[in-house]
């Protein structure tokens, strides 16, 4: 590898980037950290950087088209929507992701959040504070036995929601038209189509990924199917539920209560953010975690060392782990 490698991380909320440079370093590369709230804010350090990491930054076409040099895009989480892949794929560069570092993190959330909201913890835990001493106060709750848990996409994350929830004697449906027959029954659920899951979960987790066809997913026709009182639980993306939809559900009393690891705005990927400018933060019934759901101390470790890792396979002449676009890269000539 001649030289030293110019490796952009255009944003990071971890305090530091210690372990990228201890894993970028190791190999010559010179580390230029920003906190890029837009592509304008990334336009001058892409012109010749060799390879970019982004945790919240979108990399649009605009700034791919000024990289000269770039061989690799890693992104930190699973999702790869806030890169044109497409346009990376035309230039020639490597786009990856991790993946598998955190599922055990969200599933564990959104049965943390399907079990505070089933059992009206916040509201228990927000009375008693106040000196209000009432069983009565929660009511009503329902036994979560023998009810049904609706999951939406149905990947390695959706069924390790699956296995925890049947601990607790639920009916599991699955909506997921891209798996294969027979994975949801191996689970010990049912794959269903999207009236059926809307119209008979009592509790509908979603864990659906952002793309042109998910974007409000669930929206105002979804709720009016919905069943009367169910729960919702988003740990996927934030814009697969159409928050101002699910606001009305809620008020009118379609929905009876809502967990969000993300709202539909994504604060994480705006440079000025205030929750008064989303309805469903003025609710009691409506938990919001800050896109939590996938840390831990370990899964954090996981992310930062694997997405430093795919940019030094790459950069040292080898073929990442976590390929998004290899296959397309072999088909498309490359431009710069």
């Amino acid at each position: 590898m001649a030289g030293h490698p110019k490796v952009v991380i255009t944003d990071y909320d971890y305090g530091n980037l210690d372990i990228e440079r201890a894993v970028l370093e190791a190999v010559g590369a010179r580390v230029v950290g920003l906190q890029a709230k837009s592509e304008e804010e990334l336009a001058a350090e892409a012109v010749d950087c060799d390879a970019v990491m982004n945790q919240y930054a979108r990399i649009g076409a605009k700034t791919i088209e000024r990289m000269q040099r770039c061989r690799v895009i890693a992104r930190y989480g699973i999702g790869v929507d806030i890169v044109d892949v497409d346009a990376a794929t035309a230039k020639g560069i490597l786009v990856t992701n991790v993946r598998d570092y955190c599922t055990d993190e969200v599933a564990d959330h959104a049965i943390g959040l399907w079990l505070a909201l089933a059992r009206k913890l916040f509201q228990y835990n927000a009375a008693t504070h106040e000196g209000i001493w009432r069983w009565q106060t929660g009511q009503p709750i329902h036994r979560l036995k023998g009810r049904t848990m609706g999951i939406v996409s149905f990947g390695k994350i959706g069924q390790a929601i699956a296995e925890r929830a049947k601990g607790f004697g639920v009916d599991i449906l699955v909506y997921d038209p891209y798996i294969e027959e027979g994975v949801a029954e191996a689970k010990g659920a049912r794959r269903v189509g999207k009236a059926e899951i809307l119209q008979n979960s009592d509790f509908l987790m979603m864990q659906v990924p952002i793309t042109p066809e998910t974007r409000h997913f669930l929206g105002e026709a979804e709720f009016r199917q919905v069943k009367k009182g169910a729960i919702i639980v988003n740990t996927g993306r934030g814009p697969t539920i159409d928050n101002r939809a699910l606001y009305r559900a809620l008020t009118e009393g379609r929905v009876a209560s809502a967990g969000l690891d993300d709202p539909e705005e994504e604060p994480a990927k705006l440079a000025k953010w205030k929750p008064s400018g989303n309805p469903l933060f003025s609710l009691p019934n409506v938990i919001v975690t800050p896109h939590a759901a996938y840390y831990s101390e370990e899964s954090i470790r996981i992310a930062r060392e694997t997405a430093a890792s795919e940019v030094v396979r790459v950069l040292t002449g080898g073929m990442p782990l976590n390929p998004v676009n290899a296959v397309e890269l072999t088909r498309t000539p490359a431009r710069r």
